[in-house]
């Protein structure tokens, strides 16, 4: 195997690429969630996969082997990884992994470790710096191991083609996506109910248009006297219940770009589209939800509030919220009814699909072991431990299917009874395999960050249209890309 280390001038280099960072998306609770009860049972389960999951194109170790995972995540994840290496490790007893879970500062802790020439084997990839680390020859190419391997090589084992988008860098494998997750709506039902108001659908084809869903929103935002949006005395400092919360980060954002037909990333040159009709009108939009039909809070007021999304659907400050599929774990737990939905359309239904990766690094001494440990994370023992929590979405097409569902999803009847609302089948096997867009940052792109951010900033506060923020920014932006080595 081609084995690579990073030279110190390479580190500071991608170093500086991401101190911003993206978001380590899907993977993190901002509360505790013990789930020893799913995983012991998912164990139990699973005995007959535990025989199959360990079918191998290449050959086990001889002599016990040492091999390190590093990822982050709360206690979902914590608890899910350990128990998944107790199974792996008792099917291949020649591998021992370690656990490295770092659930804060973890690209400045994983970067650390490759300047100091002892890198993990294994590791979570996010999203904004995967092809970057592709490119600067940090990750190992598993292109040979996955297309020979029997099960997680054949073709339709997964949902394609945005497997392959978000995994290959020049056509080569150089991670496994762990699962998908896409931002939908959540949304406290009886304040639907109360209001005598027809909520959203989880159905693709019964999206809301644009112009309905701000209509809904009027109806659904009332201050303390009583009065909506748009009435004489409306007071927006001193309200009883928002409409909505939309969250001003890349993949929400990027969900209402898709679905105006805009682009973050133009596909076609790999260069930031945000400057583009589409995307600044999409833009726009999402900030006008707070500063002119004054339905959402702004950011600095949902701040000051100092309270949760899911805690304010519980206590009914907010009718709607647009948050990630892997909300849903600790969402579910709101003592009020739940329902799902998803998002409105401005042109197109359409959401954002995203995860992290799992990836060896290339300097690795046992990139075999590795590979088994990578392989292993892809089969469907690990995926069902996190869907069944409500975590994760499936990227694996069987899990989609109607036997496959049965495998994981449980109706949610009431809070602790079940995790998943009524119809939410559909939010898994019609709206994120056919209306998801997949983002993935091209190389360098966390330099950006120092000019895109502050720019987005001026649009929500209402300094700048998203229009002249965007014409001054992407520019500056895509010269840094475009100065970057490819």
């Amino acid at each position: 195997m081609n084995q690579q280390h990073l030279s110190r001038r390479d580190f500071l280099r991608l170093g500086a690429l991401t101190a911003a960072g993206a978001a380590l998306v899907g993977c993190q609770a901002p509360t505790p969630q013990v789930i020893r009860e799913t995983v012991e049972v998912a164990v139990e389960k699973t005995v007959e996969v535990e025989k199959t999951v360990v079918v191998q194109a290449t050959p086990a170790p001889e002599e016990v082997v040492e091999i390190t995972f590093m990822g982050w995540g709360a206690t979902e994840e914590d608890e899910g990884v350990r128990s998944a290496i107790t199974v792996f490790q008792g099917a291949e007893p020649n591998i021992k992994v370690t656990w490295l879970h770092t659930p804060e500062n973890y690209q400045q802790k994983m970067l650390a470790m490759v300047a100091a020439g002892t890198p993990p084997d294994t590791a979570f990839i996010d999203f904004g710096n995967y092809r970057t680390y592709c490119r600067d020859g940090l990750l190992l190419d598993i292109t040979d191991m996955l297309k020979a391997d029997p099960v997680i090589g054949a073709p339709g084992y997964f949902i394609e083609p945005q497997e392959t988008e978000r995994c290959t860098y020049k056509g080569r494998w150089y991670g496994i996506g762990s699962c998908w997750v896409a931002p939908h709506i959540y949304y406290n039902a009886e304040i639907f109910e109360e209001e005598g108001i027809e909520p959203p659908s989880n159905d693709p084809d019964e999206a809301w248009d644009w112009d309905h869903f701000l209509e809904v929103c009027r109806q659904l935002t009332v201050d303390v006297n009583g009065k909506h949006p748009g009435d004489s005395g409306f007071d927006p400092d001193n309200m009883e219940r928002w409409a909505i919360h939309w969250p001003t980060w890349s993949i929400p954002l990027h969900a209402a770009i898709a679905s105006n037909g805009g682009y973050w990333i133009d596909p076609n040159t790999g260069l930031l589209a945000l400057d583009k009709p589409e995307a600044t009108e999409a833009l726009q939009r999402i900030a006008d939800l707070m500063l002119v039909h004054q339905v959402m809070p702004q950011n600095v007021a949902f701040e000051a509030l100092g309270m949760s999304n899911t805690q304010m659907l519980e206590n009914r400050k907010l009718a709607m919220a647009v948050d990630g599929s892997w909300a849903l774990a600790w969402i579910t737990k709101i003592q009020a009814k739940l329902g799902t939905a998803v998002l409105p359309k401005m042109k197109v239904p359409a959401t954002d699909m995203q995860a992290h990766l799992h990836s060896a690094f290339a300097a690795t001494k046992h990139p075999e072991a590795s590979w088994r440990w990578l392989r292993f994370l892809a089969t469907e023992y690990y995926q069902l431990l996190f869907l069944r929590i409500g975590l994760w979405l499936p990227s694996q097409t069987a899990l989609m299917t109607e036997e496959g569902l049965k495998k994981w999803m449980t109706l949610r009847t009431a809070p602790g009874q079940g995790v998943h609302p009524e119809g939410y089948e559909l939010i898994v096997t019609e709206y994120v395999p056919k209306y998801g867009h997949v983002l993935y940052m091209p190389p360098g792109y966390p330099k950006t960050d120092a000019v895109i951010t502050p720019a987005m900033d001026a649009i929500w506060i209402g300094d700048k249209t998203a229009a002249e923020a965007m014409a001054e920014a992407v520019p500056e932006a895509n010269a840094i890309l475009e100065a970057e080595p490819d």
